[in-house]
């Protein structure tokens, strides 16, 4: 099954400026995990400090509200449109945390941090749980999931954030923005782009070990039609391998279920 309805678009494909999206916003009337939005502005607005520290607990403040099981909150989508507004600013493309002399900072940038929140959340978002919430609970699913169905329909917005760091010259960045950009191409004005993001996950399973990004690269592939038998390593082998015991396993437990319904 296909998900291909397109409804009007509130969300225009160029970003708003951060600060715009940020006042135009009632983040107190917007649910999150615990609570409402009310807090977000403040935390949101700390992820372009100069100080790494006070950035570093801004992600933790900002996304953390909006990050819970799995799930799309009312919040989700002003707080994904913020965070891809900012994600070529200054602060945000420098350390998370300054190192002392001679050694690496363990966090990467902030833009790291914001492209994987990016990814995972569109991932949540993508037509495989919309499949999966179908088959659960009835082709109505996504007409009762509006925070879902909101995302979704922002994809365009973050996509056009997201899509200039598939070219950066940093390879962490570069693949985290492959692994956002895979679901947020899922969107019907987005396929254009399909061939482009096949080729930056080619070269993505040419260099990395990363299991979580060759997971995303490899599935994307062989969604697409591609033929992934000459991309694949040992590690991929023994990954997949191992899926498909979690998978027997859990089935077995459940009484026959081997999928989890999205929260």
């Amino acid at each position: 099954m296909t998900h291909s309805r397109v409804e009007p678009d509130p969300h225009p494909a160029v970003l708003p400026p951060f600060q715009t999206l940020l006042e135009s916003t009632d983040w107190a009337s917007l649910a999150t995990a615990c609570g409402t939005g009310e807090a977000l502005p403040a935390a949101l607005a700390r992820l372009t400090d100069p100080d790494p520290v006070v950035r570093e607990s801004a992600v933790r403040d900002a996304l953390g509200a909006v990050t819970h099981q799995n799930s799309i909150y009312e919040a989700t989508v002003p707080v994904a449109l913020c965070v891809a507004a900012i994600l070529d600013h200054p602060a945000v493309a420098a350390p998370a945390c300054s190192p002392a002399e001679g050694m690496a900072p363990p966090n990467g940038p902030t833009v790291l941090r914001l492209l994987d929140w990016l990814g995972d959340t569109a991932h949540d978002a993508d037509d495989e749980c919309v499949a999966l919430g179908e088959r659960h609970y009835g082709e109505g699913f996504l007409d009762e999931y509006e925070e879902m169905r909101a995302f979704r329909n922002a994809r365009p917005a973050v996509f056009s954030a997201v899509h200039p760091f598939l070219g950066h010259d940093d390879v962490g960045i570069r693949h985290a923005a492959l692994v956002a950009a895979i679901p947020l191409i899922e969107h019907p004005f987005l396929v254009r782009h399909r061939a482009d993001t096949a080729g930056h996950a080619r070269r993505l399973l040419a260099t990395s070990t990363d299991r979580r990004h060759r997971d995303r690269a490899l599935d994307a592939l062989k969604a697409w039609g591609h033929d992934t038998s000459g991309l694949e390593n040992a590690s991929d082998t023994a990954a997949r391998e191992h899926y498909v015991r979690l998978r027997a396993a859990r089935a077995s437990s459940e009484g026959g279920y081997s999928e989890d319904p999205p929260f």
